[in-house]
């Protein structure tokens, strides 16, 4: 599978409508529409998206109309199981959380992003043995100086080189999130020198979690669906399925889901335009830090 140059043009519309409604189906929004009618989200849900991709899965290898899909479907049904897998291990490491300090900040994060590297690093390994090469699933640099391709409605009208587009809208989204979240947790001053105590656990943890949440929810699906549902549709399906999971995270609600996929609109830009991680990486990672400054504050 050669490297494709961006954008890549859509081979199987039939094909891209059944990946969005596959999408759709996998993703938080099940979940959600149980919440939401005030129903108890069942425990077998997850389960049954496992099955689904399995499913799917099996019938690619009989069924060649859907072989164009099949390495998503097996890289998803990887997703799911190891991401339960992840939740039945402990992967508490007093020997780091004691390196930053042992506050509650690092008890919380230091097993929660141990356990998702060890999911990036085996949703890498599975893409590898798939066939993907890493610059194929965007484990690389990439083409960091490329343009960007101007986006109006973002006061972009030109085709700037990405590090003045990334280097500018890293920092507006994040201090866009530090703005709300201070109006939102009006931490006082005891709380603002705690989390400039807590910056190299922040720093760490928030670079982590960075290279954790693109190499999970965005390598996988941009590289397993763009070769035939284009780059288009496979930057906004993997923007969807990224932002919808906030729904329940933080921010959350309505207003976190979207402002979620607005960001994962940007990141998938970024690895898309320059097929490569560091952009979506550090627009991510300056985006971690607001979130988990707060975060940190809050726990203090």
């Amino acid at each position: 599978m050669p490297a494709a140059p961006f954008p890549v043009a859509q081979r199987d519309r039939r094909l891209t409508l059944f990946a969005w409604a596959v999408t759709a189906l996998i993703s938080i929004l099940p979940e959600i529409l149980f919440n939401e009618f005030g129903q108890t989200i069942p425990n077998w849900l997850t389960t049954a998206k496992m099955g689904l991709l399995a499913v799917l899965a099996l019938i690619s290898l009989y069924w060649p109309r859907l072989a164009g899909l099949r390495a998503f479907f097996i890289a998803m049904l990887a997703f799911f199981a190891f991401s339960e897998a992840r939740l039945r291990i402990d992967f508490t490491l007093p020997w780091l959380q004691k390196l930053f300090g042992s506050t509650a900040f690092d008890a919380r994060m230091q097993a929660e992003q141990t356990g998702k590297l060890a999911l990036s690093l085996a949703m890498i390994l599975i893409l590898l043995q798939l066939g993907f090469k890493r610059r194929e699933f965007f484990l690389t640099r990439g083409a960091w100086r490329t343009p960007i391709t101007p986006v109006r409605w973002l006061g972009f009208p030109k085709a700037d080189a990405w590090p003045v587009f990334g280097l500018q809208w890293g920092f507006y989204i994040a201090l866009g999130l530090a703005a709300a979240q201070y109006f939102f947790l009006r931490p006082d001053g005891v709380q603002l020198r705690a989390a400039l105590s807590m910056l190299p656990s922040i720093l760490f943890y928030a670079a982590l979690n960075a290279f954790n949440e693109e190499m999970t929810f965005r390598a996988p699906m941009l590289a397993t669906l763009e070769p035939t549902g284009g780059s288009l549709h496979a930057w906004w399906m993997s923007a969807y399925f990224f932002g919808i999971a906030h729904y329940f995270g933080t921010p959350g609600g309505l207003a976190g889901a979207v402002l979620s996929i607005f960001m994962g609109w940007m990141l998938g830009k970024a690895m898309l335009e320059t097929r490569g991680l560091l952009w979506a990486w550090w627009m991510h990672f300056l985006s971690d830090v607001a979130i988990f400054s707060f975060l940190a504050m809050s726990l203090n």
